[in-house]
């Protein structure tokens, strides 16, 4: 199975069109952009083992959303995290679904309509910008996104921004640290990569969650100005 799995994922990062390969590495870790995952790999994101692979209702419940919350989902895709999101914070809440691809966005708001979620935003973003309202977000979430970025300084400043001063930022990322992932290494990420690049940016690692199969749970508050 693991080999299958790295095999699948090999072809739809090398053959997929769309998912682009960056050069540039992070100036803080040297660690190198991976690019984001074009529309045409949209079926991986719902694929059918994946609800066992991280168990996303899971992570989602560790994070306590308060009924009534206004969130964002960073690289929501075709929103397979922001339904669930959209079901925690209630019709009394919000979620902007952000993506920088139009593409992703039409499938997200088909989910949607599918799904009779009337509570979710679809938002799209720029590669330096995801284009949230600033001070309104209890909680921006990234779930195997945050390594995409390709310019994620000027991401972790908007993302900031658009924090309430009691907000947490969530990144769900694949752990580099165990090589039983089976995730290409460029896909991963460890925690100490992670708090290098994302504390110098205004924020604070508070906690880390290793209750999901592969991936870690990092919880990040904005530092006091």
């Amino acid at each position: 199975m693991r080999k299958a799995t790295l095999v699948i994922w090999a072809l739809i990062v090398f053959l997929v069109p769309g998912w682009t390969q960056q050069s540039s590495v992070h100036p803080v870790t040297g660690r190198q952009y991976a690019g984001a995952m074009g529309v045409q790999g949209a079926p991986w994101l719902v694929r059918p083992e994946r609800e066992q692979e991280e168990e996303p209702d899971k992570a989602l419940d560790e994070l306590k959303i308060a009924n009534g919350s206004t969130a964002a989902d960073i690289g929501a895709g075709v929103g397979y995290m922001s339904w669930r999101l959209a079901e925690r914070v209630g019709p009394a809440g919000k979620v902007y679904a952000n993506d920088v691809q139009p593409q992703m966005l039409d499938l997200l708001r088909k989910n949607m309509e599918q799904r009779h979620i009337s509570n979710v935003v679809p938002v799209l973003g720029e590669l330096d910008d995801p284009k949230l309202p600033q001070g309104r977000m209890d909680l921006v979430l990234m779930v195997d996104v945050y390594h995409e970025f390709t310019n994620p300084q000027a991401m972790l400043r908007h993302i900031r921004d658009s924090l309430k001063p009691d907000g947490r930022m969530v990144l769900l990322e694949y752990r580099a640290e165990d090589p039983k992932v089976p995730i290409m290494p460029l896909h991963k990420m460890t925690v100490e990569q992670v708090r290098s690049e994302i504390e110098p940016e205004g924020f604070r690692l508070t906690q880390v969650i290793e209750s999901l199969p592969r991936q870690h749970i990092l919880i990040f508050t904005r530092k006091p100005s």
